[in-house]
């Protein structure tokens, strides 16, 4: 990303996500944001993106399952121990180490926070394990609140546009709080990781069926389907 090619087409942003809209409805929803739409505890949201990092979206979803069956607030989970926890969440990626994060993040929370799981980016990121990514999630899943979520989907798919130059996803989210329009601060995650899942991959991405190609500068694409 960051590169210096020059931006020829319009990137009509809201073109882009009046077509993601309709779009996207045939597509796989991110599965955090599909369980949200089921239940809005922020807990749970915040302790399901810290287990789909680095992990397939069904095997997130089965350990999300498996684990609020057993302890979906802060309190219950403390009375597990860290192997009970890795039992549960296995095969999810770097299980010992999540493990271990949520015991550390339930203690903080309910030492500090009265068992609630803070709704601001700056209370959030003060909790071990926690990045913008999960942070903005939480805001805006958890609490409805603005905020932008910015994964690699997101860094990647706005860099090709030419709707940003950015090299890190941070940059990219700071970058779009000056330039998005505040209405698609809270649905720009879910269309583009969508959209990257299904269409824009990171090598070789489907341009021939991209519903947005005529707003798009293809940035970066060396080979494409």
């Amino acid at each position: 990303m960051g590169n210096m090619e020059k931006v020829k087409k319009k990137v009509n942003i809201d073109k882009i996500v009046e077509i993601l809209e309709k779009e996207s409805k045939g597509w796989d929803v991110p599965v955090v944001s599909l369980m949200s739409r089921q239940d809005k505890d922020p807990f749970k949201i915040l302790i399901s993106t810290i287990l789909s990092l680095r992990t397939k979206d069904e095997v997130t979803a089965k350990a999300s399952e498996r684990l609020f069956n057993v302890a979906d607030n802060p309190y219950d989970m403390l009375k597990l121990s860290e192997k009970e926890i890795e039992k549960l969440i296995y095969p999810v990626g770097f299980y010992r180490n999540k493990a271990r994060t949520i015991k550390e993040i339930c203690k903080k929370l309910v030492e500090k926070y009265d068992g609630k799981v803070p709704d601001t980016l700056d209370e959030l990121l003060k909790l071990k394990g926690v990045g913008r990514k999960t942070a903005n999630l939480v805001v805006t899943l958890g609490y409805d609140k603005p905020g932008i979520c910015v994964d690699t989907h997101v860094h990647r798919i706005m860099n090709r546009m030419g709707y940003v130059n950015t090299k890190t996803p941070e940059e990219t989210e700071f970058a779009l709080r000056k330039k998005l329009p505040k209405k698609y601060w809270k649905e720009i995650n879910e269309l583009l990781v969508a959209l990257g899942q299904h269409i824009c991959h990171p090598t070789s991405p489907k341009c021939s069926i991209c519903p947005i190609k005529d707003y798009c500068n293809r940035i970066g694409v060396v080979r494409s389907r």
